[in-house]
């Protein structure tokens, strides 16, 4: 990446955050009109929906100054908000619970929060709600620092959900290895004709969401009246080495032996290493390789089967 460019992806995530900081700033000007700080109100929101807590979980969760939050939580304790209690496993630590007087307090402010965040989503469509709400969650996963393992739910996709699954492909391979527009043109002819064909007995498409990310994808298409092929592979790089991929081969593979199918292939290029590794550990073997000029590279190219 150039200088250039960088500077230019670093000055696009600045005048976000501008944007952002505005934006919120302006959902939560009836703080201004409470005794709360928003600061304080974020204190008061972890303790509300969770079990007590020490302050180091607390400082942790919010990213805050020790030294700030304990003035913090001392005011809390003298306006009878919060109780404290020794730990029982940690007799340095003290346990932190909001009081009868800390829920009450609370509650009215977590219900103007979201009255007012309900006021700006009803000026939107419900698809511009998904839609953003959909943005929010993958910021949430590209920029958290808490681990990915969350749950993956496979499931079909979704109206529009197969097209997009061709543009994000597309998209990857021609960034990353430079493939051309012939490879999306692959992808959406076998996404026409699966859906075209719309045999959900013999044929079966499934993406991998995670809390509501399109995360992964796979599908399987009949080849023969004994033999269906493996298509559509793909999981994205930030989440692969989960096992995302393991799952969504195995689905595959229990898939076909309910259809009928007596063979299962999968053909991918010898440069990527992830199908070459998912289908080694699904005990696919190699049935052959041959050089090929596709999507203006030469590439080997290498077809998998799993005798099921």
């Amino acid at each position: 990446m150039t200088d250039s460019e960088a500077l230019r992806r670093a000055h696009a995530v600045r005048h976000f955050n501008r944007f952002y900081t505005q934006h919120i700033g302006a959902l939560h000007e009836h703080l201004a009109k409470t005794e709360f700080s928003l600061t304080e109100v974020r204190v008061l929101h972890e303790l509300y929906r969770g079990r007590a807590q020490t302050a180091s979980v607390l400082g942790r969760a919010l990213g805050l100054d020790s030294g700030y939050l304990s003035r913090l939580l001392t005011s809390f304790e003298r306006r009878n908000l919060i109780t404290r209690r020794p730990s029982e496993t940690d007799a340095r630590q003290s346990l932190i619970a909001l009081t009868e007087s800390g829920h009450a307090a609370y509650v009215p402010l977590d219900s103007a929060s979201l009255e007012e965040v309900s006021a700006m989503l009803n000026d939107l469509s419900a698809l511009s709600q998904e839609q953003l709400i959909s943005a929010m969650k993958v910021i949430e996963r590209l920029l958290g620092d808490k681990p990915l393992h969350e749950l993956v739910l496979l499931r079909p996709p979704r109206p529009g959900e197969c097209g997009w699954l061709v543009h994000r492909q597309a998209q990857w391979f021609a960034a990353q290895y430079g493939w051309d527009q012939s490879f999306e043109g692959l992808l959406a002819r076998i996404v026409a004709d699966y859906a075209q064909r719309n045999d959900r007995v013999r044929e079966m498409c499934w993406v991998a969401d995670q809390n509501g990310v399109v995360v992964g994808s796979v599908c399987i298409v009949g080849v023969s009246t004994t033999v269906a092929g493996v298509r559509l592979l793909w999981v994205e790089p930030d989440v692969q080495r989960l096992g995302i991929g393991t799952q969504l081969l195995s689905e595959c593979v229990r898939f076909a032996r309910r259809a009928g199918y007596t063979k299962l292939t999968l053909t991918t290029a010898a440069s990527l290493e992830n199908p070459r590794r998912l289908c080694e550990r699904a005990g696919f073997r190699l049935a052959g390789a041959a050089a090929e000029h596709r999507f203006d590279k030469d590439l080997m190219i290498e077809r998998w089967e799993l005798e099921l």
